[in-house]
């Protein structure tokens, strides 16, 4: 099996530009490609997850991959998916994020001389002149054509600030300028990419006359894409200051049904051929080959002795029923507690299973908490501090956490 055959079994590609050439190139290693990470965060997320496996894939068979760090494209904001206007961030944040994200990304592609490159688009988006940018580039874009594309038709009823206007334009020059300056001949994105990924393509070929290709990614199904990336209303990140493996572990162990098999196919390295028989599984094996998603995820991301910690605690939580020593903990402090007691809502916050009071007494009135396996139904009930030493706080049916005294 070619790797572009592998891309299509394991359902990676939506759509290309012109596919027996990229077919050709990506099964060669003849490919330079480039995927944009904007720096909205200091931590990339289980969203990025696929387009990092991606640049692993096509990087062990010999393809160049250039990680792109949006520093630039991240102070306009990309109005994809989005009903609102992203927050504006300073420079300092978005270096900052940046710095954060080539940390992350070492884990996933060899940077090596001659090997992966990364680059800022801050460090050429930053240094152009308007007027220049109006002539040379804006004259290849026909506003209606934009106007037509799916990243702005959502944006159009609640408002689209010429700012963002200006996202494809400049994503588009990004390909434009790396196609010239470092050999790029192919841009890798999601599928809801796929009209500024055109965009680039287009204004190579009307200013070189030259040819570049396009290939978006296939999201995942529509309820799983849709909560990619997000867990009981957080991000799941890739750090672990942020997302225990113990937390990623289990995001991942508590994929729906229909989507595990998806997720294995898409995201893990493990051989078609045992896919392929995985698929057949029902039932309880289900929930096997949702451990198995899981540690193979969390052995990327965090090192198999994590993987293997975060395997073991899952098992011990859900087997046994027994609280596990990797289960995410968080120390209390005298000053936690009034009179010696402390609320089971303010234990909520205080472990991040909550982000506020207001959601600590809602989680608690639809009687989704527990404390050491009693249900909480009253938004002030207390407990005595020698009862939270090892104490475990369940929400749902799946999120643990314990307490100890600091």
């Amino acid at each position: 099996m070619t790797l572009y055959e592998e891309l299509v079994a394991r359902g990676l590609i939506a759509q290309v530009t012109d596919e027996e050439e990229i077919k050709n190139m990506i099964n060669e290693g003849k490919a330079t490609f480039y995927i944009g990470f904007d720096c909205t965060a200091d931590s990339l997320t289980a969203g990025h997850f696929m387009a990092l496996t991606l640049m692993k894939r096509l990087q062990q068979a010999g393809n160049r991959p250039i990680a792109l760090i949006g520093g630039g494209t991240t102070m306009i904001g990309d109005p994809s998916g989005r009903t609102d206007m992203r927050k504006m961030l300073t420079r300092e944040d978005i270096d900052h994020n940046a710095e954060c994200f080539k940390k992350q990304m070492e884990r996933f592609i060899d940077f090596g001389e001659g090997k992966a490159i990364m680059l800022n688009n801050a460090d050429w988006l930053m240094n152009l002149n308007y007027i220049e940018v109006l002539r040379e580039v804006g004259a290849c874009f026909p506003v209606n054509n934009m106007l037509r594309a799916e990243c702005y038709k959502q944006r159009m009823e609640k408002g689209l600030s010429f700012l963002e206007f200006n996202y494809m334009i400049m994503q588009s020059y990004d390909f434009y300028y790396l196609f010239k300056n470092y050999g790029c001949n192919m841009e890798f994105g999601g599928d809801d990419q796929w009209s500024n990924m055109l965009g680039g393509t287009e204004l190579i070929r009307k200013k070189l006359g030259k040819d570049a290709h396009a290939m978006t990614i296939t999201l995942l199904t529509d309820s799983q894409g849709k909560k990619m990336g997000k867990t009981a209303g957080n991000a799941v990140w890739l750090d672990a200051n942020k997302t225990s493996p113990y937390d990623f572990f289990q995001y991942w162990r508590n994929v729906g049904d229909s989507d595990v098999m998806k997720c294995i196919r898409m995201l893990t390295f493990l051989p078609i051929e045992q896919i392929n028989e995985m698929d057949k599984w029902e039932g309880s094996e289900l929930n096997r080959a949702k451990e198995i998603l899981a540690y193979e995820l969390t052995k990327m991301v965090h090192g198999e002795d994590e993987a293997k910690k975060a395997l073991d605690a899952s098992k011990a939580v859900f087997g046994a029923g027994t609280a596990s020593a990797d289960m995410p903990t968080t120390a209390l402090s005298d000053a936690d507690f009034t009179d010696g007691k402390i609320t089971v809502s303010k234990l909520l916050v205080l472990g991040g299973l909550a982000a506020s009071n207001g959601e600590a007494k809602r989680l608690i009135q639809q009687g989704g908490i527990t404390f050491n396996d009693e249900k909480v139904t009253d938004f002030a009930f207390s407990v005595e501090k020698g009862q939270t030493d090892g104490a475990v706080v369940k929400k749902g049916k799946k999120i643990f956490h314990r307490f100890i005294l600091g």
